[in-house]
């Protein structure tokens, strides 16, 4: 199918072909119509991207400073690798989308297949969208009228916000898409309404809305007319809708206001807020959060769990119907705010518009509408640059090179385990992922044969030897069973399950497979570092004193990761990798362990410690409550009588060792190449697979049981 992207390092806007979606759990999946451009949200990431370093850096100051803080601790080199991954990641634009259901997920309660939807889905031919982020469009909207629903929901959250009553005077300060939608909808709520804006257009247009207006390009004063249209006593409120970097229009806004106005910024201005301006007329300030409550929560969002309407009246979803509400009894007019039509494959000449000096406002982007498209969907898509860039592969050996299919294709698949298996010489055949962008840059990078959003597809190719999993926690373990199932070798990042039971099913595919012995290995790639390596040969047989300690940094409750459905928590899918390191330091089994936790909201910080067969013992001391200025991990091993230390796998100490003072790597090494090597070689020349299965299971079995009992 065709999607619209945009590239975050150079700002170029393509239409490219990407596999279709498919409908995930509570999910739609929707055949694209129309969609609306939001010219002033998309113009910002088309200037970001055509940004240099420093102008992007200048944009968001506020990631200059984590930067710096990376670079200091983990050296320039791995730092820029960093920021060059982040940017190198394609973008999906869009968030106005209509369109046809053609697929129900699964649990999917409210919808069937042929409703017309409005969505906050991309500017692609197919996008699958959850059900609290769609609402049904009245037969008598059509859909480019649709098409404006979700901007009419930031319009009106910020009105809701802003409580205004009737017979109040109100200011919208800016007026492009949002701030015309936001007149129109203060006139529904009885007030009156003064706009303010440059462009004369924009202000002919909120004339014919019933707003008066004020030409801020011909130096009028916003002020003087505000108190004129009041009165005398200030207006009640503004809404600024604006996008720029400026604070002038918070400044105008307070100075507009009565005593106890109140102000909502709904666009993006400059925030030098003066004191003097709020604190005379004890003003209210608000920054409203796009569609309304529900937005960034993934319990509502994704999940599907909405809020009790008799607690939360006004949920994203029902601003969205709301909206469409009015356009249905004809309250909001949007036609006049149609300035460009283009079909999905002139989307590049849009965005031109869009980015250029010629005035336009709504611009919608058309899509095919032959009926018998709607029962297509194609989940994969060739590469065809592929085959000759896997021809200029090499690798030394005699063994076959295996041929590997990718599940997943997040930050982490793409930054770390692609480049190490692409040095390998491996044939990487197919890249599956659940929105399908992110499998089709992959495999234009890495020159993988396939990208596929159908995870079964590559499970049942045949010429598939070896399958990596680099998915979110809660899905490894069933895709390590059905990976085993088909008769393939496994590579799958930590955990490997994040319960006991899908533990123990794990354990049970892999002995059902034992008639063909199969390579399973989970990515503890720590062990293979090569100050680790060497750390290894220094030691002997005596019994070791092991402290590691990790500046694991906060991350917030909403994260997946602390969600335990699916990331786990923190401990099983993190600190499982430093215990598999002292395991495997030590040299024995683990015979005890226990888990000592902080209290706190996410309990991620704790220490856990460690007792092996040969009478080691090691304490893990994983903390979330420090500074991202401290380096992130250090182990240090104490054992006959000398001490070496390893500081955030750069720096190697030796105290007490001769031949051994201090050795230092130019760039931190965790071992990630050294470790996917390691599996493709067992695959190539038939070797035992580079960490024994009953190690995997036992550091498994730790992890999981210290996480619900805190004991071992």
């Amino acid at each position: 199918m065709k999607q619209v992207l945009q590239s975050l390092r150079t700002g170029v806007t393509e239409l490219a072909e990407v596999p279709s979606p498919g409908a995930g759990h509570g999910h739609l999946l929707v055949r694209t119509k129309t969609s609306l451009v939001s010219a002033g949200t998309e113009r910002m990431l088309v200037e970001f991207g055509k940004a240099g370093f420093i102008g992007k850096a200048m944009q968001q100051p506020e990631r200059v400073k984590a930067v710096l803080e990376k670079a200091r601790t983990d050296g320039l080199a791995e730092t820029f690798d960093a920021v060059s991954r982040k940017l190198d990641q394609p973008l999906a634009l869009g968030y106005c989308n209509v369109g046809r259901v053609i697929e129900l997920g699964t649990d999917v309660q409210g919808f069937a297949v042929g409703d017309r939807v409005a969505s906050n889905g991309k500017h692609a031919e197919i996008v699958s969208v959850p059900t609290n982020l769609t609402a049904r469009i009245p037969d008598n909207v059509d859909d480019e009228e649709a098409a404006f629903t979700v901007l009419g929901a930031i319009a009106l959250h910020g009105i809701r916000l802003a409580a205004p009553t009737l017979g109040e005077v109100f200011a919208v300060s800016g007026l492009g898409l949002v701030g015309l939608l936001t007149v129109q909808l203060l006139r529904a709520h009885g007030c009156r309404v003064l706009g303010l804006d440059f462009d004369p257009a924009r202000l002919e247009l909120a004339r014919q809305f019933g707003a008066e207006t004020v030409d801020l390009s011909a130096g009028n004063d916003p002020v003087r007319r505000a108190d004129a249209m009041s009165g005398g006593h200030g207006i009640d409120g503004v809404i600024v809708t604006a996008s720029t970097k400026s604070s002038e229009p918070i400044h105008q806004a307070a100075q507009m206001c009565r005593k106890r106005g109140r102000i909502v910024l709904v666009g993006v201005t400059g925030l030098e807020l003066s004191r003097a301006d709020f604190y005379e007329k004890e003003l209210t300030f608000q920054v409203s959060c796009s569609y309304g409550p529900g937005r960034y929560d993934s319990a509502y969002e994704i999940k599907g769990l909405d809020y009790p309407i008799g607690y939360v009246r006004w949920t994203e979803q029902r601003n969205f119907e709301a909206v469409l509400q009015m356009l249905a009894e004809g309250k909001l007019d949007v036609r006049p705010l149609i300035s460009h039509r283009f079909a999905i494959d002139a989307a590049e000449a849009a965005y031109r518009i869009v980015g250029g000096s010629e005035p336009s406002l709504g611009v919608l982007l058309n899509y095919p509408t032959t009926e018998a498209v709607d029962l297509q969907r194609s989940p994969s898509v060739r590469v065809p640059a592929a085959v000759a860039t896997r021809e200029r592969q090499s690798r030394s050996g005699s063994g076959r090179n295996p041929t590997i299919g990718l599940i997943g294709s997040g930050n982490y698949a793409t930054g770390i385990l692609l480049p190490a298996l692409q040095a390998t010489g491996a044939r990487l055949k197919a890249v599956a992922s659940s929105a399908g962008v992110s499998g089709m840059h992959a495999a234009r990078k890495f020159g993988i044969e396939t990208a596929t959003t159908d995870v079964a597809a590559v499970l049942a190719d045949e010429t598939i030897d070896a399958v990596v999993i680099a998915t979110r926690h809660d899905s490894h373990a069933n895709l390590v069973i059905r990976t085993l199932q088909a008769g393939k070798h496994v590579f799958v990042e930590k955990p490997l399950a994040i319960t006991a039971a899908e533990l123990e099913a794990v354990v049970a595919a892999y002995a059902a497979a034992g008639a063909s012995p199969l390579t399973l290995m989970v990515g503890f790639n720590r062990r293979f570092a090569p100050h680790v390596v060497q750390l290894r040969k220094l030691l002997g047989s005596e019994p070791k004193a092991m402290v590691m300690t990790v500046n694991a940094g906060a991350i917030p409750s909403s994260h997946w990761t602390q969600d335990r459905q699916q990331g786990g928590g923190r401990l099983i899918g993190e600190a499982c990798h430093f215990i598999d390191l002292l395991r495997h330091v030590a040299g024995s089994s683990i015979s005890s362990a226990r888990l000592n936790r902080m209290v706190s909201t996410t309990g991620d910080t704790a220490s856990i410690d460690l007792g092996f067969a040969d009478g080691s013992i090691g304490t893990i001391h994983y903390f979330a409550n420090g500074t991202k200025a401290f380096p992130k991990e250090r182990l240090e091993v104490f054992s006959a009588g000398r001490i070496v230390q390893l500081d955030n796998f750069r720096t190697l100490t030796g105290f007490g060792w001769p031949g051994l003072k201090r050795q230092r790597l130019w760039r931190q090494d965790k071992g990630q190449a050294a470790c996917i090597s390691a599996f493709i070689d067992a695959l190539a020349n038939g070797g035992p697979s580079p960490i024994v299965f009953e190690e995997l299971i036992e550091v498994s079995r730790a992890t999981i049981a210290l996480e619900a009992g805190g004991t071992v």
